[in-house]
């Protein structure tokens, strides 16, 4: 974000704006056009071109472009693009009405340098950026250190600092010693337990905001025993959901009962999240018949807010239970985030930890890369559900 643009942006209230397009306009169902800004140069000194804004949707979308990218799913319903003949502008192609394609771009689909790209190795391209961005890579030293520096070409109002250090620490006690003795000026998921050693602190404070990410636990349909409704059901019965926000997370964070938000398109407010019943667990288990099974929780370490602390208090009411016994496995975030995006269910963990962050206000983006059939991050699959997540994304975003 430092140094790639997209097309559209969002406001702090997250309302659309414009960036590196300057109009947008649906021109009939499934074809939306961008007119692209001139005066835009990337950081290599090359000219923004509408060729580079249609190569850099098409390496997202399209299969055939030889990159598989991870971010498909974030433009979902997107099928490729092209430049218009004769004018700065490029047309966007969906399947159905896509309903949410404005939304998808102001979020998502960052704008690279096509001739950059394919004048480099990919090895190269993992460790260099040529974006439009307000910053420009210094250095780069993966797990370890980022340096950028200011973009005096950038084609806004240059940032108002010179150089912008993020450094990487996993652990939450380094972060906070790196902020309380000055050596950062900003720092994220501090750990509830700390908080009140920040705000103690001359000179430093806490900031809390809402935020748009679900931390949830994935059960794979396909292997046993979550190939068990009843026996997923118990997990969700199992777990005492308020206590670990008050307790683990220290009010830091809400129950949900859906994969959406209140506030997102989509979010249904008549749902409540399973109430905390272990006899009501062991008795589905017991349905299940998965009676004295052993389940392994496998999570990330230090990705997310009091992570492990989370995955072990779940994986400790389930094995509290009389008949199951549960266990967790520590594993390296970017380890377990390559098995469960690959694509291919086969590789995901069977039980796993994880987050997942929606900014475009709308349900569609979480339920089609978690649930869909074919989703980037799937562990159900659901014909049922696949026909009316289709069936949606050719609604008008009234119905």
């Amino acid at each position: 974000m430092q140094a790639y643009e997209k097309l559209l942006d969002r406001d702090r209230e997250g309302g659309i704006v414009d960036s590196l397009a300057e109009d947008y306009s649906r021109q009939e169902e499934g074809l939306v056009r961008f007119q692209i800004r001139d005066g835009v140069s990337f950081h290599s000194g090359d000219n923004l071109t509408p060729e580079d804004v249609a190569y850099s949707i098409n390496r997202i979308v399209d299969p055939d472009t030889g990159i598989a990218s991870p971010q498909q799913d974030q433009l979902a319903g997107v099928t490729g693009a092209e430049v218009v003949d004769g004018e700065r502008a490029v047309d966007v192609m969906s399947d159905g009405l896509n309903p949410i394609v404005f939304s998808l771009f102001a979020s998502y689909g960052p704008i690279v340098n096509k001739s950059w790209i394919q004048s480099n190795e990919n090895s190269y391209v993992n460790q260099h950026m040529d974006g439009t961005g307000p910053f420009v890579l210094e250095t780069y030293e993966q797990g370890v250190q980022v340096v950028f520096n200011r973009n005096d070409n950038y084609w806004k109002e240059a940032a108002e600092i010179s150089s912008l250090t993020i450094e990487s620490a996993s652990e939450s006690s380094t972060r906070v010693n790196s902020l309380l003795s000055d050596e950062s000026d900003i720092i994220v998921n501090v750990p509830p337990q700390e908080v009140s050693r920040v705000e103690e602190n001359d000179g430093s404070s806490i900031a809390a905001a809402p935020s748009t990410r679900v931390i949830f636990s994935a059960m794979r349909y396909d292997v046993e025993p979550f190939d068990s409704p009843e026996f997923r059901q118990a997990v969700n019965y199992a777990i005492d959901l308020e206590s670990i926000v008050q307790n683990v997370l220290s009010t830091f964070g809400d129950q949900t009962a859906q994969p959406t938000l209140d506030g997102y398109f989509g979010f249904n407010e008549d749902l409540d999240p399973y109430p905390y019943d272990p006899e009501e667990a062991e008795a589905l288990v017991e349905e299940s018949g998965y009676a004295g099974v052993e389940v392994e929780l496998h999570t990330p370490v230090g990705r997310y807010l009091n992570d492990v602390q989370i995955a072990q208090a779940v994986a400790g009411y389930l094995d509290d239970l009389e008949n199951v016994t549960a266990s967790v496995n520590q594993r390296d975030f970017q380890a377990l985030a390559s098995e469960v995006t690959d694509g291919d269910i086969e590789t995901n963990p069977h039980w796993y930890l994880l987050g997942w962050g929606n900014t475009t206000f709308d349900a569609s983006q979480t339920l089609i890369p978690l649930l869909t059939s074919d989703g980037v991050l799937t562990s159900w699959s659901n014909e049922e559900f696949d026909r009316v997540v289709e069936e949606a994304q050719s609604m008008p975003s009234e119905q």
